[in-house]
């Protein structure tokens, strides 16, 4: 902007032409007296000419005497610090460039008032100098100054933010795609350090590595646009890779065009993964190879997931014909109550342990079984793994094992009496002590009754008590009625856990004619 003044005036101390009181300057103050950057109008002798509302706004003042009156006055009520915080050297003050002829722009500080420690505004400031038309002399020096403090706030609030934010994230430049910006969440996640990211590009420390849609990625980075999320490797320094989910969104820094890349750490999902995979895999390894009956099954509905060839080869079932079926539908169970006892357990909340129930086999054999349950989770799914212990054997053979004993008991002549209450123990191991008593049987039936414990056969007792054989047949069964047993082994047991024994009655023989 250049002016040709029509009134000119000398300073007392040169031959700088100054436009104080001049309608040149008059004229400046009209134009520029309602725009919204701050302007000062300094005189070539170093003094304050005008400032406009914008720049008293500026610095918090409300006259241009609050401003200073000359150069050296504006210095010693404002101080100026770059935005790295060194302090502005008075010689660099812009206010001092420009009155010595400088020609600058854009230049950024910090103003603070005097005797105040933290800064109020942020400045960028340019210079203009107006020359006469005439002459090569400056007849006035202007500084034009945009108060920046709102952008700057802002920017310092995103570096801040962004520093502080424990998602790992960098910024690149486009033009370029040069790191310009690095958090610590990206430095703890990756490992590297600051330097050896800032001022690499994006292929230098590839960010999209092994990306599933890397093109699109690549096309997106190239036109500025967003980037989707989707997962990535990024590669180590000291080897190896991370897996993430990366995503870039276009942002401006310092009116450039910039990418800004976040993160989000996949590697503990990874390891987790793996982890629950290879567990999965031995718990599945061990499911199959277990010699007991194992089966999964849903914990609602109860829905077969899986059996293990133990549970085929008990029950015939084939895995194709019984996984994905409910128990129910598969009639596994012998009867529907057994089923509905088990179920209604299970959906209770309760465990079973050692259940004992009977199982239909494919052929329809009955399979005696203790079933027991336990809840599981797999996945997000919640489960419940059925356990069957086979007792069909075990069940047959201690009713084998009753049978011989009662008949062996029937004549019992030949046996010690240790052996005859050991026999009568295993018989009936829980014999309930309450019920009838010794007192509930006549004299006659208690001698009966001793025999019996002393192992002597129905033939035996009528000798021993001159009786018909008939006589202690009838005794016996009375004896049995009285007490609730219905064999001479349950009698003896009977007896033995009253701590009768037989061995210290004396028995009195009677005449068969009475003995009836």
């Amino acid at each position: 902007m250049t002016t040709a003044p029509t009134t000119k005036a000398r300073t007392t101390t040169g031959g700088f032409k100054s436009l104080r009181e001049t309608a040149d300057l008059r004229h400046l103050r009209q134009i520029i007296v309602g725009l919204d950057e701050g302007v000062i109008l300094i005189d070539p002798d170093q003094s304050l000419l005008w400032a406009n509302d914008a720049a008293l706004a500026m610095h918090g003042v409300d006259g241009l005497g609050d401003l200073g009156a000359t150069v050296d006055e504006y210095r010693e009520r404002f101080q100026l610090r770059y935005r790295n915080n060194h302090r502005v050297e008075a010689d660099d003050y812009p206010i001092e460039r420009v009155v010595a002829g400088d020609s600058f722009s854009e230049v950024v500080v910090e103003v603070t008032v005097a005797g105040e420690d933290a800064p109020h505004w942020v400045h960028q400031v340019r210079s203009l100098v107006l020359n006469d038309a005439d002459e090569a002399e400056p007849a006035c020096l202007v500084l034009i100054i945009q108060d920046v403090s709102a952008q700057y706030e802002a920017e310092d609030r995103f570096e801040q933010s962004f520093n502080a934010n424990p998602a790992p994230a960098v910024i690149c430049r486009l033009s370029d795609l040069r790191f310009v910006k690095v958090n610590q969440g990206f430095l703890d996640m990756t490992g590297h350090r600051r330097e050896q990211v800032l001022c690499k590009t994006v292929y230098d420390i590839d960010v999209l590595r092994g990306a599933d849609r890397r093109d699109l990625a690549k096309e997106r980075l190239a036109e500025g646009r967003t980037i989707p999320q989707m997962e990535a490797e990024i590669e180590l320094p000291e080897g190896g890779t991370k897996l993430v989910i990366v995503a870039g969104q276009p942002i401006d820094m310092d009116e450039q065009p910039c990418m800004l890349f976040t993160f989000a750490d996949l590697e503990p999902r990874r390891k987790a993964e793996g982890a629950l995979r290879h567990s999965e895999e031995r718990f599945t390894r061990t499911f199959q190879m277990a010699p007991v009956p194992m089966a999964i099954g849903a914990r609602d509905g109860h829905v077969l997931y899986e059996v293990n060839t133990s549970f085929t080869q008990m029950t015939g079932y084939p895995a194709t014909e019984i996984i994905g079926r409910p128990l129910g539908e598969v009639e596994l169970w012998e009867n529907s109550g057994v089923r509905r006892e088990i179920e209604a357990a299970i959906d209770g909340g309760r465990d079973l342990r050692g259940h004992e129930a009977r199982v239909q086999a494919r052929d329809g054999a009955s399979i005696d079984c203790l079933v027991s349950t336990e809840a599981i989770r797999l996945g997000e799914d919640a489960c419940v793994l059925w356990a069957f212990q086979d007792i069909t054997q075990r069940k047959a053979t201690e009713i084998e094992l009753v049978e011989a004993i009662e008949a062996v008991m029937k004549d019992t002549s030949w046996f010690s009496r240790s052996i005859m209450d050991k026999l009568a123990r295993l018989r009936a191991p829980q014999t309930d002590t309450e019920g009838p008593g010794l007192d509930d049987l006549t004299a006659r039936e208690r001698d009966v009754l001793a025999l019996i414990c002393r192992g002597y056969d129905d033939k035996r007792i009528a000798r021993s008590l001159d009786v018909a054989s008939n006589t202690v047949r009838n005794h016996v069964a009375r004896i049995y009625a009285k007490i609730g047993v219905n064999r001479r082994i349950a009698a003896v047991a009977w007896a033995r856990a009253r701590g009768f024994d037989g061995e210290g009655v004396a028995i009195e023989k009677l005449n068969r004619e009475t003995a009836a």
